[in-house]
């Protein structure tokens, strides 16, 4: 208990550095790969709280690693900080980057006690581009014995369903002409992608439980009178498992070609950013987060009933494959509002999200500490590697 308390405090000395930060990134949002000015909010506090940080790491100039600590149980809390277009933090990645900054601090307080290190990665472009798969394939998760994070979410949950997911965007191209006086002489590559459309509707019908797809028209013409010869369409396909999510794309892939193949137009597919997989949350690492948590006073009421965990994506499911790792759902009140909702955007902002920030790193830093004490744990984690 004095360790824990240690960390405790350690975090709430850290209380308007974390506040800080959380705000300050809210405040300035920015789009996956360019989080320059949030990045660096992180990287600063980090390094102000005696982190040894190096900045640019895997050649992308918004992510860092922070170290305090030369133990030999390697501990990571990932930090992100990537906004949505149009809503801003709906995700509110502002809480998980300045949360993870608070466990970081408050787990180094203690980290020569327990014979650790800390670190902290800043992890970019979590919406889409797979910044934690950027760093994991160049070998910064490498001699990792554990890798945690939050996220806030309308209700508590020990985790979410995390399905894996391909990102791309499909490209149609025909030939202009006049929409009234020649259409005939034209190829209509936005017809293209409405028959592929209703292909994909269509197959909606055989698809099997947990396999989704979304998307939408980035560019679907310039004018009405022109028939559209440059159409961009930008796609989600997800499911349960990485395999299961290849033999998708199979069909879904088909539906592309059946709107070019109707048509006369033709389609290219642009993969963008990385895969990411399905997760596998470490049982004995949540087990001990569920205990710091409740003693904070959270409860897990809708895990406790069997209530079905929430469907989303995420690269630290990539992470999770590689090192044991966890990635709860942290609750604020939101008033009904989802993730990715401007609502949502609201609700990570405020007396709420400031006690879920400080919450987090305190369960997180918990949580750490719980796992290094854990002797048997600690063994299998550390011999793993």
């Amino acid at each position: 208990m004095i360790v824990r308390d240690a960390a405790t405090d350690a975090v709430t000395k850290a209380r308007d550095v974390l506040l800080g930060v959380s705000h300050f990134v809210h405040a300035h949002p920015e789009l996956g790969y360019e989080e320059y000015q949030s990045a660096e909010a992180v990287a600063s506090a980090a390094e102000q709280a005696g982190f040894v940080v190096e900045r640019g790491i895997a050649s992308l100039p918004t992510a860092f690693r922070a170290t305090k600590g030369s133990g030999d149980l390697h501990i990571v809390f990932c930090a992100e900080y990537d906004a949505l277009p149009d809503v801003g933090h709906a995700c509110g990645h502002n809480i998980i980057a300045a949360s993870s900054l608070g466990a970081a601090i408050g787990l180094a307080a203690v980290a020569d006690e327990l014979g650790l290190t800390v670190i902290l990665l800043g992890t970019p472009s979590e919406e889409g581009g797979g910044g934690k798969i950027d760093l994991l394939n160049a070998g910064y998760f490498e001699g990792v014995h554990a890798a945690m994070m939050i996220h806030p979410w309308p209700n508590e949950r020990l985790e979410a369903a995390c399905l894996a997911v391909d990102h791309f965007d499909v490209t149609f191209k025909g030939k202009e002409a006049h929409a009234s006086a020649a259409p005939f002489e034209g190829v209509n590559a936005l017809d293209a992608l409405t028959v592929a459309q209703v292909a994909i509707a269509l197959l909606r019908q055989q698809m099997r439980p947990g396999d989704q797809i979304h998307g939408i028209v980035v560019e679907g013409g310039s004018a009405a009178n022109v028939i559209p010869a440059h159409v961009v369409g930008r796609y989600m396909c997800r499911s349960t498992t990485t395999k299961r999510l290849g033999e998708l794309r199979v069909r879904v892939n088909a539906c592309f070609e059946a709107g070019a193949l109707a048509t006369g137009a033709q389609f290219t597919i642009e993969e963008l950013g990385s895969a990411f997989s399905h997760m596998e949350s470490d049982r004995d690492i949540l087990a001990h987060y569920r205990d710091a948590a409740e003693g904070l006073g959270r409860r897990f009421a809708l895990d406790d009933a069997g209530a079905p965990r929430p469907t989303i994506s995420t690269d630290m499911a990539n992470v999770s494959l590689v090192v044991p790792s966890i990635h709860p759902l942290l609750a604020i009140p939101t008033h009904g509002a989802v993730n990715h909702q401007p609502e949502f955007t609201a609700a990570c902002l405020g007396g709420a999200a400031d006690q879920a920030v400080l919450d987090g790193a305190i369960a997180l830093a918990h949580t750490a500490i719980s796992v290094a004490q854990d002797q048997t744990l600690r063994a299998r984690l550390v011999h793993r590697s």
